[in-house]
């Protein structure tokens, strides 16, 4: 694992202390890779929601797909949609 260092000013030194404290992470270093993944993962899902936003349309869905959608949460029995 790579090490590196920061520079925060108080107010940000104080911020993270009382996070760690108060949300249980073990270490200044846990809380901010923490704050990372969370930014990574909304950087995926910008990029997944702009390639979405940029495909060809389709055709749109049917109620039968958002029932058989609502069956799966559900931990039903899975519904193939009908044409």
């Amino acid at each position: 694992m790579s090490t590196m260092n920061i520079s925060l000013p108080d107010s940000l030194k104080a911020f993270v202390d009382e996070q760690v404290s108060q949300r249980g992470y073990g270490t200044s270093s846990e809380y901010v890779r923490e704050l990372i993944r969370r930014d990574q993962d909304r950087l995926q899902l910008r990029n997944l929601l702009l390639a979405g936003a940029s495909s060809a349309p389709t055709a749109p869905a049917k109620d039968a797909y958002f029932d058989s959608l609502r069956e799966r949460v559900r931990g039903g029995i899975k519904i193939q949609p009908k044409a």
